[in-house]
């Protein structure tokens, strides 16, 4: 890799204009594991500059081109993925098994994905007496986060090539290493100078400037709903587009005659997956009354496999534990049931929270209401499918959620019910090909597949 202490910007690896670092902290020991620039306005500019300079150029690349450097850039990533695997640990605090199969592995497949989309992608058609065009929209300010590192920055970044943008990205300041590795990866992809550049920095510095710059046509953000609010009204005040991930709470809906052993069991493994740090994480399980004590019984056992500093990983930084934690005890003071875990600390050292269950919560209770962010799941009680499905869409959010019936046809006919972006039915499997973003406060705009790349396209149309 090359030095921590660089940027890459227009095509080259070069210093900060100021001398601020941020430390990176390895979250599983809490010890630095290096320094970054914390980038400044002024390197935001710079970077934009390079991408405003090189968008005409790579616009105008024939898509069958830019299909190749994305196939190139999946084969860097490939060939990276033993390190790129290694570093995500360092940062995150991820099982490094987890960060093999998940946080190396996925990116690869989306990044190959968009590349194929670009190939066989229809950039025009005939409507009429019209032709309609898709235009790429220009530059793209991409600010991600730091919960699933690389397939964050290739679920932007990917898309947004393939349509013929150029990038800016700011990563999450805990995570800026992976960021660096891609930045590599793109290099030995031989994208033109430009087409690609990282700054790293602080959020309220770096991310706003990217948001706030004049020269940005697009921002693409994923986080809190809080920092989304904000950037959304930055890009708004410019007549800016925005493309939002966001947070989620979301409803693992077990129906009256479902497999219940096999949907608990999938719903803690779905919680406790990244330590909880996942948006999409089903962290609402709702079981209907009669079955309600056996669910319970079911979590208890199947959570006992998943051991803080074994299969579960830390927190990715203090106040993230201490905010985790907090969360865990509002549960228990607004009267849930704890049965397993708890708020404090399984480890003396390291950002853990023990993996926790909460029973008898109710919908009104906060740990059912606000997004946690770690692996606590909340177990509630409903009296029939309208009640399930009254409480599943009571929320500010709507990102994602799963059903469990006794066939699919039954859960497809309550998930065409919920008000959320993404529904797995019975277990269903991963797909990346599948457009991912949410409802309500869960965000605007489509991530992954051919909606993906949408959100990086403009339309125009001829008459003649």
């Amino acid at each position: 890799m090359k030095a921590h202490d660089q940027m890459y910007i227009d095509g080259a690896w070069r210093p900060a204009v100021g001398r601020d670092t941020i430390a990176v902290v390895n979250p599983a020991d809490e010890q630095v594991i290096a320094h970054v620039p914390a980038g400044t306005a002024e390197d935001v500019d710079a970077a934009v500059r390079a991408a405003r300079a090189a968008f005409p150029a790579w616009a105008a690349t024939p898509p069958a081109e830019r299909a190749a450097r994305l196939t190139a850039l999946a084969d860097a990533l490939a060939a990276r993925k033993d390190v790129l695997a290694e570093t995500i640990t360092a940062e995150l605090g991820s099982p490094l098994p987890l960060s093999q199969m998940v946080h190396a592995g996925v990116p690869v497949l989306v990044a190959s994905s968009y590349a194929e989309l670009a190939a066989r992608h229809a950039f025009e058609e005939r409507i009429g007496n019209s032709t309609v065009l898709l235009e790429p929209v220009g530059v793209v300010g991409a600010i991600t986060p730091w919960n699933y590192p690389l397939h964050q920055i290739v679920a932007k970044v990917a898309p947004a090539l393939a349509a013929g943008c150029t990038v800016v990205l700011k990563p999450a300041e805990d995570t800026p290493l992976t960021a660096q590795l891609f930045a590599e990866a793109t290099e030995a992809a031989g994208l033109p100078p430009g087409v690609f550049n990282l700054v790293t920095g602080l959020g309220p510095v770096a991310g706003q400037a990217l948001a706030a710059h004049e020269d940005v046509d697009l921002v693409s953000f994923t986080g809190s709903t809080a920092v989304g609010k904000r950037i959304g009204a930055t890009a708004g005040a410019a007549v800016k587009r925005v493309a939002l991930e966001l947070g989620g709470k979301s409803a693992n809906v077990i129906l009256p005659g479902a497999d219940l052993a096999k949907a608990v069991n999938v719903g803690i493994a779905n919680v406790m997956t990244n330590s909880g740090q996942t948006c999409s994480a089903w962290t609402r399980m709702l079981v209907d009354a009669e079955r309600y004590d056996e669910a319970v019984e079911l979590a208890a056992n199947a959570v006992t496999k998943y051991v803080a500093g074994e299969r579960v990983g830390p927190l990715v930084n203090a106040k993230q534990q201490a905010r985790v934690r907090g969360y865990i005890e509002k549960g228990v003071e607004e009267g849930a049931r704890l049965i397993a875990g708890g708020p404090d600390a399984p480890l003396e050292t390291g950002y853990y929270v023990s993996p926790t269950v909460f029973a008898d919560v109710t919908p009104d209770m906060t740990i059912a209401r606000e997004e946690i962010f770690g692996p606590v799941v909340s177990i509630l009680r409903y009296e029939d499918v309208d009640d399930a499905l009254r409480i599943a869409n009571d929320t500010v959010y709507g990102l994602a959620g799963a059903v469990w019936a006794a066939d699919d046809e039954e859960a497809v006919a309550f998930a065409r019910r919920m008000d959320t972006g993404q529904v797995d039915i019975n277990g269903g499997r991963f797909n990346p090909l599948a457009p991912f973003g949410g409802y309500k406060q869960s965000g605007v705009g489509r991530e992954l597949g051919p909606h993906g790349l949408a959100e990086y396209l403009q339309t125009k149309s001829l008459q003649f």
